[in-house]
Parts: structure tokens; C-alpha cells; sequence
């Protein structure tokens, strides 16, 4: 079977493009590295030949809605139209556990491509997923006031990005779904303490003092709007194991 992964360099994708071949089946990367602009949609008709599936993880590095949401609607679109003239049987979205529950403009972007999806003449399945292990990370480099590092406070229940991808891999070998059970964590966190952990898992010794962040990001996680409910599925690895197995 043939399963293309839009997005699939990136921290979700590359995992989901190994989970494909693991489970014997032949990943095919979207990306511009191997020709294909989503945006465009140069290179996607031929990319697409006999593709049965299609898992799409493709992002965009943005704080603003209005990028948010015209990068979402129109590489998705142009995804959605080149599967179904490709005749794929088969197209599974990863989204974000609470993306209708905060209002942040990148989620904005999220939701607006998650209705995209909803009305597509493909099968589809939408995957929403909590924060990735390695939002830590992000946030240790993003958050800072000055050279100061910050860890801002927030309820979080984190899941390892392998994990995500060998979920998407063995949804998009089966049949749509619509909304899949959300996927999370095995654990909730917080999340101050992960960007601490993992600043001194990196060799930082300065202080990283813990914040309440005014974003809207940050509130509505504050307020546990990004967790997951009781029927969500569980992943394995905690946070204090994948920072201990990072290389």
C-alpha cells in the first residue's frame, strides 16, 4: 500500500513515514525537499499516483491567525483536491485536543482546516492529539524575557511525537473514521516543570523562574482546556523517559 505523508520531515511526519514502512508499506514525503508545494500544488498530481492513503501533518511556523488559517485552508484544499482526483480512498488529518476550546490564533488555523477536511468528498478521519513531548523544548527556546529563560505555567498532558506517527500510520491503513477518539499522554504534567527539566537536561544552570503567561495559549491551558477527556486514548512513554532516552 502506498500512504503519503504531507509534512513528512517534520518532527510528527518523520515518525509517521517510518511507523508506514514498518508496517510494510511504502511512504511517500510531501514535501518541497522531494518536489511538492502544498501551497502551489506543484508536484502533488504526480506525487499522488496510486496512493491509497494520506496522512497530513503539514505546518506552518506562525502566530497569526490570518497566516494560520490561509496556510491550513490552502495547502489542506489542495491536498483534499489532488486526493480526490487521485482517487484516494482514505485521508487522515492530526489535530490539536482543545483547538475549539482555545481561542489562539494559530488554532484558529487548525479548526479552519479541520472544516476543510469535514467537507471533503475523500473518507476522512480527523486525529486530535495533546502537545507533543517536545513542546518543552520549543517553549525552553521561544519563552524568554531578555537572555532570561522563563518556564510558564500550564496543565499539559504531553505525548511522545513517535507515538502520534504510529497512530496516524495504522489509521491511515484502515477505514475513515470521521473524529477519532483524541489522543494524549499517558499522564498529565506540568508544564513549567518539563521546561525546567528539560533546560537542565540540557546544560543550562541559570534560573528559569515559573510565569503565568497572559496569552491565550497559555490561559486556556492554565485552565486545563488542552487535556484530554476520560474516553481518550493513552500512549506510553512519560515525559521524564523521553527526555532520558533523547540522544
Amino acid at each position: 500500500m502506498r500512504i503519503a505523508i504531507a509534512g513528512g520531515t517534520g518532527i510528527v511526519g518523520r515518525h509517521a513515514a517510518d511507523a508506514v514502512r514498518a508496517e510494510g508499506h511504502q511512504a511517500v514525503v510531501l514535501s518541497r525537499s522531494r518536489g511538492v508545494d502544498l501551497l502551489t500544488g506543484e508536484g502533488l498530481d504526480a506525487a499522488l499516483e496510486g496512493v491509497h492513503a494520506v496522512i497530513d501533518v503539514a505546518n506552518v511556523a506562525t502566530l497569526k491567525a490570518n497566516e494560520a488559517i490561509e496556510f491550513f485552508t490552502t495547502a489542506t484544499g489542495n491536498l483534499l483536491a489532488g486526493a480526490a482526483a487521485a482517487e484516494v480512498a482514505h485521508v487522515v488529518l492530526l489535530s490539536i485536543v482543545g483547538v475549539d476550546r482555545i481561542p489562539y490564533d494559530y488554532y484558529a488555523g487548525k479548526l479552519a482546516q479541520e472544516k476543510v477536511v469535514e467537507r471533503s468528498r475523500t473518507p476522512w478521519t480527523i486525529q486530535r492529539a495533546t502537545q507533543f513531548h517536545e513542546f518543552a523544548a520549543q517553549m525552553f527556546e521561544s519563552a524568554r524575557i531578555g537572555p532570561l529563560h522563563i518556564a510558564p505555567r500550564a496543565r499539559t498532558q504531553p505525548i511522545a511525537a513517535a507515538e502520534v506517527g504510529t497512530r496516524l500510520a495504522a489509521l491511515a491503513s484502515g477505514t475513515a473514521q470521521a473524529r477519532a477518539r483524541d489522543l494524549a499522554g499517558p499522564r498529565e504534567e506540568s508544564l513549567s516543570d518539563m521546561i525546567r527539566a528539560y533546560g537542565r537536561a540540557s546544560g543550562h544552570r541559570g534560573w528559569i523562574p515559573s510565569l503565568s503567561v497572559p496569552t491565550k495559549q497559555m490561559a486556556g491551558m492554565r485552565a486545563g482546556l488542552a487535556l484530554p477527556g476520560p474516553d481518550a486514548l493513552r500512549g506510553e512513554q512519560t515525559f521524564a523517559e523521553w527526555l532520558a532516552a533523547r540522544d
